[in-house]
């Protein structure tokens, strides 16, 4: 029976395109895999502590880290909900990421979780893809790319819903078209990348 770790950063409970798609994700995971467990943290309703000196040095033996490693450990896949806020990742999800990686335990060249796939939907309200103005803003799917990989040897995919801000906001109104081609696409590659990786642990 595989298990899911499903992580949502979004700070608003209702309208997050990013909680969307990562609950598209999991019904498809599950209507695919309903032998499989998910298990969910939301980061914005219950946010972790920041990380502070004692449990810094504590590493393992600390217990809320202890029991954020264990989960990740146990995964057999994570689907991470990450939108962009001021240009980079939520500081719920950093707080997460601090907590979790323990240098010594499952960061590095024998981590644990090398090889864990995780997908990230990486909403934002505007286009940070290369060739756009604002390419060199991009810092979320850069920083989640080299944490995830370089420090736990995870394997990352990017589900990436852009222009989400269009619909409310009359300057971008002539963008509303590429918003909801964007919007559609993410929801398909959703359910396709849990299909594909229900099918896949399953195997």
């Amino acid at each position: 029976m595989a298990t899911l770790l499903h992580l949502d950063s979004a700070v608003f409970p209702q309208g997050s395109t990013s909680r969307e798609v990562t609950a598209a994700f999991v019904t498809t995971w599950r209507e695919q895999h309903p032998d499989g467990n998910v298990v969910y943290r939301d980061l914005a309703a219950d946010p972790l502590p920041h990380l502070d000196a004692s449990a810094a040095a504590a590493g393992a033996a600390d217990t809320l880290r202890a029991e954020l490693a264990a989960e990740l450990n146990a995964a057999d896949a994570v689907l991470i909900g990450a939108p962009m806020y001021n240009f980079s990742i939520p500081s719920t999800l950093k707080a997460w990421l601090d907590q979790v990686i323990i240098v010594g335990h499952n960061a590095g060249p024998e981590s644990p979780v090398a090889g864990t796939p995780v997908t990230v939907v990486a909403s934002r309200g505007g286009s940070y893809a290369a060739g756009t103005p604002r390419e060199d803003f991009e810092f979320v799917q850069n920083y989640l790319e080299k944490v995830l990989t370089g420090m736990l040897g995870a394997e990352v995919d990017f589900i990436v819903p852009e222009l989400t801000l269009a619909h409310s906001k009359p300057e971008m109104a002539e963008l509303i078209p590429l918003a909801d081609a964007s919007r559609s696409q993410a929801f398909t590659d959703a359910k396709e990348k849990a299909k594909a990786l229900a099918a896949r642990l399953a195997a």
